[in-house]
């Protein structure tokens, strides 16, 4: 019988916000890794919730809302279900399997997405956003997201507004001892979910800890964030086949099968 395959006490960085973070960790811990929690973004209220609470009031006046993150997901439904929930002819489209799963298990069962490619540009693609002229479209996300989204719907001749539900900011910590054990090896992968939370971690760590990162496998979920780690300069970057938290799993696994022996160095 094949020995299931283990990180083999890997200890693994997760950047995600902290109210994200726990099944990937649990992952990670059930695979025999580490899991070393250290949000790189917080997700707070917007700064005004006026506007997006104005849009909720006349959804039915829109043909589709977009989703473009759990995230947006998680801040809204419940705004939404405090009017009376969505109105029976508004579509739902969600970028990415997470956004489309959370929106299930709040009982939205017909959602458009990408089979694959989970991004702006994967959903732009789908037939159904080809022929929007005309129609009134809403972004529901994050204070300063998706220009591209609505950039392309509005010059397809959209009437596209953005429901801000939340905002990302950077945490403040002190990273002394997060620096510390990377130096003493016990950060053996990284794992960031986004460009911004890549950025924020670079920023926090400061000069005297960037380097670790450089040096240390780096698992990532986009090419956007992919190319900017190699702006970074980060020499070991891995991209997982999607931003779900098994398939960063798998790439973990993938990487302390062929990279790495039990104690989470390079060989």
């Amino acid at each position: 019988m094949d020995t299931p395959p283990t990180l083999h006490g890997l200890g693994v960085l997760v950047t995600r916000p902290k109210h994200q973070a726990d099944t990937l960790c649990r992952l990670i811990e059930d695979h025999g890794g580490i899991a070393v929690r250290w949000p790189t973004l917080v997700i707070a209220a917007p700064h005004d919730p006026a506007p997006a609470l104005a849009l909720f009031d006349r959804l039915a006046t829109y043909d589709l809302a977009i989703f473009t993150s759990a995230n947006a997901v998680d801040r809204a439904l419940p705004l939404i279900q405090a009017r009376g929930g969505f109105p029976p002819r508004l579509e739902i489209a969600a970028i990415g399997q997470a956004t489309a799963r959370m929106l299930k298990q709040c009982g939205v069962t017909d959602c458009l997405r990408p089979e694959q490619g989970f991004t702006s540009e994967a959903l732009l693609a789908l037939p159904r956003l080809q022929n929007v002229a005309g129609q009134a479209l809403v972004i529901v996300g994050g204070e300063g997201g998706r220009e591209r989204l609505a950039d392309v719907l509005t010059a397809r001749r959209a009437r596209v507004v953005h429901a801000a539900v939340y905002r990302r900011e950077r945490p403040v910590f002190d990273l002394t001892a997060l620096r510390e054990s990377w130096a003493r090896g016990e950060i053996g992968a990284t794992v960031v979910t986004s460009t911004e939370s890549l950025v924020n971690l670079f920023d926090m760590l400061g000069s005297a800890g960037q380097d670790y990162l450089r040096d240390t496998p780096l698992i990532v979920v986009s090419a956007r964030t992919r190319q900017t780690a190699a702006d970074y300069g980060c020499r070991r970057i891995l991209l997982a086949r999607e931003a779900s938290d098994d398939a960063i799993a798998a790439t973990l696994l993938a990487l302390t099968t062929n990279f790495l022996h039990p104690l989470g160095n390079p060989t």
